[in-house]
């Protein structure tokens, strides 16, 4: 089964967006995505849509975020994108009379729901602002690992 890695696509167009103080077009962002321009335009239409990202047409145009970063937290973001099913495991339905199929999956469906609840509270838990800073101090330790080895 084919992993869904949309919310992971979002979350990684938003970022650079973030660290980008003029517009970005679809191209500049499929570039740094390394997907096609018009996988990014799709994915910003919703984003709009859900009020987290302007976009200006023309020359100098391109999107921005439209929030401050504290403000959208992962849930947010994977709200906007549809809600995603988040689970890739899923119930037999087979047999729907046999009462042992009945019993495993009113077990599973109990799990399924307590893990994506517990999820969708971590989701909402995250600030792009705290994604940013991860990014930010990943970014300085590799500079400054590059730096060390510069005076060896």
């Amino acid at each position: 089964m084919k992993r869904d890695s949309r919310l992971s696509g979002v979350l990684h167009v938003l970022l650079h967006m973030a660290e980008r103080e003029t517009p970005m077009t679809s191209e500049q962002l499929a570039r740094a995505m390394r997907t096609h321009p018009v996988v990014v335009r799709r994915i910003l239409g919703g984003l709009r849509d859900a009020g987290l990202v302007r976009s200006e047409k023309g020359h100098g145009g391109g999107s921005t975020i439209a929030c401050d970063l504290g403000a959208i937290t992962m849930r947010d973001v994977y709200d906007a994108i549809g809600r995603p099913r988040l689970m890739a495991m899923g119930n037999r339905t087979e047999a729907p009379g046999c009462l042992v199929e009945q019993a495993v999956n009113a077990a599973l469906d109990d799990g399924f729901r307590e893990a994506e609840a517990l999820l969708l509270d971590r989701f909402g838990q995250v600030t792009l602002a705290a994604l940013a800073a991860d990014f930010r101090a990943r970014m300085a330790a590799r500079n400054l690992v590059r730096q060390e080895h510069v005076h060896d």
